[in-house]
């Protein structure tokens, strides 16, 4: 067993404990970049492990009462069909190295949308937060539907989620933000958890099926991710989660970039840049939407949605 695989399955899984994000945007460019996987054997494997996973944190939610059924419905109808298409289409364009060129910049390409994603989600609730006193929907009874996006919503993830195992908790929680600006917090992340259980097995059954899953690999990574996420939900009320979204999108960032083929050098400078301006950046769109420039100088309130 390759024991620096399973400590990496270690820290992704404490990370996804105390954000709730960051499993395949984390374990499938880690597995490619250091451990040298082929990017279709690292979705394989990635998607597998998060099917095992994905099933707990949805359990939690369901038992809250903070998902709303109906909602997690029509983007089924959408992502479960799509994810297994996804993994068809991967194998469609061919095999070897062309296959793996493909994928390598879709993975890419959706590792900067999920760091955007982050971006405009933080955005989103700090805009939340500003408009104060707007009602917010409690339940699926009081939260009207629209299938149609809601389904296109799905299909899109699906697709994505089945070529390059992100987007499940990122890309997709972001469009359900825009089309549903008044569902809580708490609903808003549950509703997207438990919808991602079926998405994921989907797109895990056809990765078994068509994809290079190595049930070696996949019970390595499963050793440390479990105890990883079970220690960072301990942890997470102890650990600014802040701090560890802000380094989870430096990671983003630098990853997408080396998928995509950018040489070291500029993706060293970009990250040093976003670094140094993008803290500065969100000074300034905090003070412009009338909030104290750090957030630790704003009054103290206790959590909503939690």
């Amino acid at each position: 067993m390759n024991w620096w695989m399973a400590l990496t399955g270690l820290g992704v899984g404490t990370v996804v404990g105390m954000t709730g994000m960051g499993g395949g945007a984390l374990m499938t460019p880690i597995l490619v970049l250091f451990f040298n996987v082929p990017p279709m054997a690292a979705v394989s494997n990635d998607l597998v492990a998060s099917a095992v996973m994905k099933p707990v944190g949805a359990g939690v939610h369901l038992r809250r009462g903070t998902v709303n059924k109906r909602l997690v419905y029509w983007l089924m109808l959408g992502s479960v069909p799509a994810a297994f298409s996804g993994v068809l289409l991967a194998r469609w364009l061919g095999s070897g190295e062309t296959v793996e060129h493909v994928i390598k910049t879709a993975l890419g390409i959706a590792l900067l949308l999920a760091a955007g994603s982050m971006i405009a989600k933080a955005y989103l609730q700090m805009r939340e937060r500003v408009q104060g006193g707007r009602p917010l929907d409690d339940d699926a009874l009081s939260i009207r539907i629209r299938p149609v996006p809601t389904v296109i919503v799905g299909v899109v993830g699906g697709v994505v989620v089945g070529i390059t195992s992100v987007g499940s908790g990122s890309l997709m929680i972001i469009a359900l933000l825009l089309l549903y600006p008044t569902l809580k917090a708490g609903s808003l992340v549950g509703t997207d958890l438990v919808q991602a259980v079926p998405l994921v097995f989907s797109a895990a059954l056809a990765h078994i099926i068509f994809g290079d899953f190595e049930f070696g690999m996949t019970a390595t990574l499963l050793i440390g991710s479990i105890p990883g996420v079970y220690i960072g939900a301990r942890f997470s009320s102890q650990v600014s989660g802040g701090l560890v979204r802000r380094a989870l999108l430096v990671v983003l960032l630098a990853s997408g970039l080396q998928m995509l083929g950018v040489s070291v050098a500029v993706t060293g400078i970009t990250v040093l840049l976003a670094t140094v301006l993008g803290p500065l950046a969100w000074m300034w769109v905090r003070k412009v939407n009338g909030l104290p420039p750090l957030a630790r100088l704003e009054p103290q309130e206790a959590p909503v949605g939690q």
